[in-house]
């Protein structure tokens, strides 16, 4: 059962995040995809392809990249940054080390990008990992995909006129989550500690917890204001309400599957108790649908 289910959770990841059918995904996945570029004042955009959401900054500085997608997507964020920027790539941000969020490394490391990322991020893109969720391994990255500058806590960078703040929030959707703050503009990418209308992935195997994401979540709505502009990891551009309305579905999660932990019963039987029905018809259309959702929670939480 367990097998059935991390192999339907990575079929739909792929689904989700390449926006293709499974019978077209027999085919070149990335093919068709397109960069989609949302224009965010100040020289930002939020750029949408294939994976995780991408966050650009231009300017005489040089542009400033937050994550990069699916190797095979490269030519095509670059052509997107190219129709924006003047300069091409010279700093970019990981969020995480996914493989939909770093997957671009190896490419724009040699193009001469600076590739910046949290120490875990470094660490575990350069050894051989496992997700457990997706029963899937994936193999070490090459040296050029590796990020070249780590930090603890943060960094900050001062770019095309902006002061950008980089820092870590802990065990969260996994241990190495960054989030990216334009302090001058208001805008935020939140990785994928925020998925936006969805159920989030907590990658547990990579030591994220729905503890972690609900501090993490809590931090960014102690930062923002009315208008900040909230760049998901996954799902549209949000805004504090959408974030707020995230935060009491996670919370609502957690004290559902904790009350079948205090029950005694099972993964397999909170997962038949439907613990989550009250929730499902507006966050469970996701790639992480209910079944799974409880498990990976009930998980965490059981320590199991």
């Amino acid at each position: 059962m367990k097998k059935s289910l991390s192999n339907a959770i990575f079929a739909g990841l792929g689904a989700m995040t390449l926006g293709i059918t499974p019978a077209l995904a027999q085919e070149d996945p990335y093919a068709n995809v397109k960069i989609e570029s949302t224009d965010l004042g100040h020289g930002i955009y939020m750029m949408v392809g294939a994976g995780g959401n991408l966050g650009l900054s231009t300017g005489d500085d040089g542009a400033f990249l937050i994550d990069d997608q699916f190797a095979p997507l490269s030519e095509k964020i670059s052509a997107a940054v190219a129709d924006v920027s003047k300069s091409p790539v010279r700093y970019l941000v990981n969020t995480h080390w996914h493989f939909d969020h770093a997957g671009g490394n190896e490419n724009f490391g040699k193009s001469g990008a600076i590739i910046v990322a949290h120490n875990n991020v470094r660490q575990r893109m350069s050894t051989d990992q496992f997700i457990k969720a997706f029963d899937r391994e994936i193999k070490a990255a090459p040296a050029e995909a590796l990020p070249a500058i780590t930090f603890s806590d943060e960094i900050s960078f001062f770019q095309n006129g902006q002061n950008i703040h980089v820092f870590h929030v802990e065990n969260a959707h996994t241990d190495g989550d960054a989030m990216v703050y334009f302090e001058g503009a208001d805008v935020l990418h939140m990785g994928d500690v925020f998925f936006n209308k969805m159920y989030p992935f907590i990658d547990t195997s990579s030591k994220g917890s729905i503890n972690g994401v609900i501090a993490a979540q809590e931090r960014a709505l102690a930062l923002i204001t009315e208008t900040t502009k909230i760049i998901p990891g996954h799902g549209p551009l949000a805004n504090k309400a959408d974030l707020e309305n995230t935060l009491g579905m996670i919370k609502a999660v957690r004290t559902a599957i904790l009350q079948t932990i205090a029950e005694g019963k099972s993964a397999d039987e909170a997962v038949a108790a439907d613990p989550l029905k009250a929730l499902n018809e507006e966050w469970g259309q996701g790639f992480i649908k209910p079944q799974a959702m409880v498990r990976i929670v009930y998980g965490d939480l059981s320590g199991n």
